[in-house]
């Protein structure tokens, strides 16, 4: 799964700030995902009652989390964040380059090993790319390209990419990726009248996989994205 939770903060609540981390978690559980990518995380900011998002959806769903900071922001901090039914290990943060617009916001990739049922290592990432600058997310796409190429293990990223297919930088992800939607794919922003699809999972060409199906969860009270489910075969 990929979720960009908007920090656990209903959109019809949003002006009054409201955090609501039982409904993120139900939404993951109605799901069961295996493993799963968060975006728009907070832990320990002022607006979210310093609590750790990703600790604290984790613990409601017996998975085990690794948060990726992208910024420090009131207090605490912001990013991605993983959740894992299986033990994370090599858990690491790289941040991604932006010199087409270097005031952009920082982002990164959250990345770890897992060990899946049967033996199979792989490395699931997390991200969210640049929201304004699309020279920024092609370069970010080629950065994660480029770590997907060293690693000797399948390796599946799952995001908010903030762009579209055919934009140059999912042609970039196409390249080293498979997407697990390439056709006609539902959008997933925003809740109440979807009309792009910038929410993506993908696996390095190559890798034993093969797509069992995919869907967008049409769970539009928890958050301004809709969550992206995929179940992959080998």
């Amino acid at each position: 799964m990929t979720y960009n939770i908007h920090h656990a903060n209903p959109p019809s609540k949003a002006e009054a700030g409201d955090i609501d981390i039982d409904a993120i978690a139900a939404v993951i559980r109605k799901e069961n995902p295996d493993l799963v990518a968060l975006q728009e995380v907070d832990v320990n900011t002022q607006r979210s009652g310093k609590v750790n998002q990703a600790k604290a959806i984790a613990e409601k769903l017996g998975m085990e989390a690794f948060f990726g900071r992208a910024i420090d922001h009131q207090g605490g901090y912001y990013g991605v964040a993983i959740l894992s039914k299986y033990p994370l290990t090599e858990t690491k943060v790289t941040p991604l380059p932006e010199d087409a617009a270097p005031a952009s916001e920082d982002r990164v990739l959250a990345s770890a090993k897992v060990r899946l049922p049967g033996g199979m290592v792989i490395r699931f990432g997390s991200t969210h790319l640049d929201v304004v600058n699309p020279e920024n997310r092609e370069q970010q796409v080629r950065a994660i390209n480029g770590i997907a190429a060293e690693d000797a293990v399948p390796f599946i990223v799952a995001g908010d990419f903030n762009a579209v297919p055919g934009s140059g930088a999912i042609l970039e992800l196409d390249k080293t990726f498979t997407r697990t939607c390439t056709a006609d794919c539902a959008p997933t922003i925003p809740v109440d009248k979807p009309d792009r699809t910038i929410d993506f999972i993908a696996f390095s060409k190559g890798s034993p996989f093969e797509v069992v199906s995919q869907k967008v969860i049409p769970e539009r009270y928890a958050s301004d994205h809709l969550p992206v489910v995929a179940t992959l075969r080998y």
